[in-house]
């Protein structure tokens, strides 16, 4: 037989396969690939009048001009120290959770636990900024009503620049650590029990056997995570840091992605040509990034995600 009636047969026999990409690969078609056209208003004077491609060339004007910016730096810093943050507080912290479940033998103190890490990640982000600045709030937060009780007088969480970085942080990893635990839970329900059986025979602890079983088991999927996340380092969440943004914090809160919406959408002058300028290098920036984790990944531990 050829090469090509052997295809043949097999889209034959898996036809209904096939059948099922058509609607992905139409979504990633219809909405992301085929928006790509209009990036190269990054490269143009664009004029909502002339159109795409009637508005004037200008080549890399617009990246010049994010690079040599007066507050390029600080949009840098503040965006990198949200998320180099996030990724040592919050990445760790659904993997020992993931561990300390596993190794319990209460069912159902497993489950509460469960369901009350895992609430929060199903409310919207508006809900959830709206309970933070709530719960922050100088006069009647609850936060300040209880370290009011120690002695400690009303802060203002989210008027003082200085914790803007820890209030972001800290409440992400509320609503984000139950879904993360969930992703790991699934990866230990793949180790074989019979390792754990022959580790218990053999005498070791129960410490041993998350050691030296649990952890490396779980440890391509917690790679795997690692480097997305890093590929993400410069795409901190726009819509929290855009909700718990205000006057008093703007200083180490204005990141990337909500310096890019005043430009292209809040401000008056609407540079849409600015705001996507800024937009392609946050993307090549992660580009460089996820490429580089992952070749530095494939050469310690011989594990990638391509």
């Amino acid at each position: 037989m050829t090469k090509a009636s052997i295809k043949k047969n097999h889209f034959k026999k898996n036809w209904q396969l096939y059948l099922m990409l058509v609607l992905p690969i139409t979504f990633f078609v219809i909405f992301k690939y085929i928006p790509m056209y209009g990036a190269q208003i990054a490269f143009r004077k664009y004029r909502a009048i002339d159109g795409i491609w009637g508005s004037q060339w200008v080549g890399l004007k617009y990246f010049h001009k994010f690079l040599v910016s007066h507050n390029f730096f600080s949009i840098i810093k503040n965006t990198l120290s949200l998320s180099v943050l996030q990724l040592i507080l919050g990445f760790p912290a659904p993997i020992i959770i993931a561990l300390a479940l596993n190794t319990t033998l209460r069912t159902r103190f497993k489950k509460v636990v469960q369901f009350t890490i895992y609430a929060p990640h199903f409310l919207s982000v508006v809900v959830m900024c709206g309970l933070i600045i709530q719960f922050l709030d100088p006069r009647l937060g609850i936060v300040n009503k209880l370290i009011s009780l120690i002695g400690i007088g009303p802060i203002n969480f989210l008027g003082k620049p200085s914790l803007f970085n820890d209030v972001y942080v800290w409440t992400n990893i509320w609503q984000s650590t139950g879904w993360g635990t969930i992703i790991y839970l699934a990866a230990l329900s793949n180790i074989d029990p019979n390792l754990h059986e022959a580790a218990s025979i053999d005498g070791a602890s129960r410490f041993q056997r998350v050691k030296y079983i649990d952890f490396p088991g779980i440890l391509p999927t917690a790679i795997t995570l690692l480097i997305l996340n890093c590929g993400r380092i410069v795409r901190v969440g726009f819509q929290k840091v855009l909700l718990l943004q205000n006057s008093l914090n703007l200083q180490s809160s204005e990141v990337i992605q909500t310096y890019t919406y005043r430009i292209g959408l809040a401000s008056q002058m609407a540079d849409f040509s600015y705001a996507a300028a800024i937009g392609i290098f946050t993307s090549i920036i992660n580009l460089i990034l996820i490429v580089s984790v992952n070749k530095i990944s494939k050469k310690i531990n011989n594990y990638g995600i391509w």
